[in-house]
């Protein structure tokens, strides 16, 4: 190889792991820290708590949650808490996901960013809802988070949706 080819590959490699770095640990930097929200949808109106920390020398992010529907003359109390690992894929960017909760779900997302957004879309898998977990920065205190499911992938509906305020 001729020395100017080196500079170019060298060049390139680092551009793609700078490009990988920097997508992989920025995507998620509005959303990093501990949330606090209440809203509204077919369990009915809640509240919950969530966070989101970088682990594993930020080669991972962990979202932990937790809410509570309260009881009603036809339900009792709801309590649900789940874990979410969202990792990287071969360029270093996250842009997957798979969720755990404590009714014995596991869901496994795809990830796409928009300009104040952050979408999970769950992998189509037969005679299964498809999921849609949305993020939007409303503010730089403010985020509105929606969980949609679909029976075709295609028409949602509107499953539960909240704004959380971070805490910290």
């Amino acid at each position: 190889m001729y020395p100017k080819q080196i500079l170019v590959i060298a060049f390139l490699a680092l551009t793609t792991f700078t490009f990988a770095q920097s997508a992989g640990t920025n995507n998620f930097g509005w959303l990093m820290g501990a949330w606090k929200g209440e809203g509204d949808g077919t369990p009915g109106n809640g509240s919950g708590t969530f966070t989101f920390a970088y682990d594993l020398d930020k080669k991972v992010i962990t979202r932990k949650a937790h809410s509570e529907y309260p009881a009603t003359d036809n339900k009792p109390l709801i309590i649900h808490d789940d874990l979410m690992v969202i990792y990287a894929d071969n360029t270093g960017a996250f842009t997957k996901a798979i969720y755990f909760d404590n009714e014995g779900h596991t869901i496994n997302y795809s990830i796409t960013y928009a300009d104040k957004a952050i979408v999970l879309l769950s992998d189509k898998m037969p005679n299964m809802p498809v999921f849609k977990l949305t993020y939007t920065l409303l503010d730089n205190e403010t985020v509105n988070t929606k969980f949609e499911m679909s029976k075709d992938g295609v028409a949602f509906f509107t499953y539960v949706e909240g704004k959380s305020t971070k805490v910290k």
